[in-house]
């Protein structure tokens, strides 16, 4: 987003959050990538939620144009594509977990493990830092391979 269509919306770094990533679907496929670890497109599209094929390629798009996530050839399989998360788009994993510790506070019928939350919001550094951890662990193996 250029500077001056920035300045004709609002210069406020909520507007600016939500401009980037304030809808469902970017911030479903940015959970499944920060803390899910998905890399391929086929493991985007088989999450419960279901998005349509061309709603992720817009979302996977926009995200690698923001640094966010970088797209590379599959060194497996030339065809393919792989989607990681940046150290930009990492800098997201403590509001996606305060996000699903919140939401898992809130829903009655919530997914989440029972003890989610609570433990959650006892200890949000070590979530922090396990979700860092495995995703430098991603970033070692991408630069080994």
């Amino acid at each position: 987003m250029s500077q001056s269509s920035r300045a004709e919306k609002s210069s406020c770094p909520i507007s600016y959050s939500l401009d980037l990533f304030g809808d469902k679907w970017t911030l479903l496929v940015l959970r499944d990538l920060i803390l899910w670890g998905k890399t391929r497109f086929a493991e985007f599209q088989a999450a419960d939620e279901k998005i349509a094929s061309n709603i992720l390629s817009d979302r996977l798009r926009r995200l690698q144009e923001q640094g966010i996530v970088e797209i590379e050839k599959d060194p497996s399989d030339a065809r393919q594509k792989l989607y990681t998360v940046t150290k930009k788009g990492l800098s997201l994993t403590p509001v996606l977990l305060e996000i699903a510790a919140w939401g898992a506070s809130q829903d009655p019928q919530t997914g989440a493990p029972d003890d989610f939350a609570a433990d959650f919001y006892a200890d949000r550094e070590t979530y922090y830092a396990e979700h860092r951890s495995r995703i430098a662990g991603l970033f070692e193996k991408q630069n080994e391979g």
